[in-house]
């Protein structure tokens, strides 16, 4: 796993060596900044209404905040992954360095890993700064943690699977733009294919519609961490991880 490390860390470094990494963050930290600013002020304005006509209920931060902040937020990393992913190993085979890298002392699963992890650890960056926005409802309300949490991670897996998807289509390419555009176009099918079952009861509708994202994350921004929408992610993250194994595997052959 040392070489896994090494290559993750290599790959941060690359990140912040441009102006990647600081684009992404701010672009995520502006939009979902705005997001929560409109949603507060939204929140405030229904609770003095209710209260100026008399008609106090009780209002849940959880479910009126942060559930639909959290949706907000998976529909905001579909946009953002592709500009993470672009370049993985795109950049390297533009650069030339792909050949060099195929024949160095390291296994293909240990570069893969190593540069997932890096981009995974990249988004889980750009959620902190989310999270210092939600830390300040907890300093005038008093929010449950828990289901937030799963939210959280249920971002973090999902980014996950569209991340191992925009690795492989990395590898296919060594234009960034081209790999970011059918990363994003890959994704977002994934995306809406719960559409069908609006107006299909097929079989083959029922299984689109299990395998839409939005559908698998929509469980951990109520806050429930459901066992077959987690497997469901760990699931694509393997198959992606497979497949960009057996294109470096092809690389190296035609080298």
């Amino acid at each position: 796993m040392s070489n896994v490390w090494t290559i993750c860390q290599k790959e941060i470094k690359s990140y912040f060596a441009s102006p990647i990494a600081y684009i992404l963050l701010g672009m995520f930290a502006i939009i979902t900044g705005y997001f929560f600013w409109s949603a507060v002020g939204y929140f405030v304005s229904i609770s003095l209404q209710s209260q100026m006509m008399g008609r106090s209920f009780p209002m849940n931060v959880n479910e009126m905040l942060i559930r639909p902040l959290l949706m907000n937020a998976s529909v905001v990393s579909l946009f953002m992954i592709p500009m993470i992913t672009m370049r993985l190993f795109a950049e390297e085979k533009r650069q030339g360095t792909v050949e060099l890298l195929m024949t160095s002392p390291v296994r293909d699963w240990e570069i893969i890993l190593g540069k997932w992890l890096a981009a995974e650890l990249l988004f889980a960056i750009m959620l902190g700064l989310m999270l210092l926005n939600f830390s300040f409802l907890f300093l005038y309300g008093k929010p449950d943690w828990k289901p937030m949490l799963a939210g959280f991670l249920g971002l973090l897996l999902q980014a996950g699977a569209m991340l191992a998807v925009g690795t492989f289509i990395s590898t296919l390419t060594k234009n960034q733009i081209i790999a970011g555009s059918a990363t994003f176009g890959v994704c977002l099918l994934f995306w809406v294919l719960q559409w069908v079952d609006t107006y299909e009861s097929t079989a083959a509708s029922k299984v689109m519609a299990y395998m839409s994202m939005a559908t698998r994350y929509e469980p951990f921004a109520k806050g429930v961490i459901d066992s077959r929408d987690a497997i469901f992610f760990v699931t694509m993250i393997f198959f992606g991880l497979f497949l960009t194994a057996r294109s470096l595997e092809s690389l190296r052959w035609r080298a």
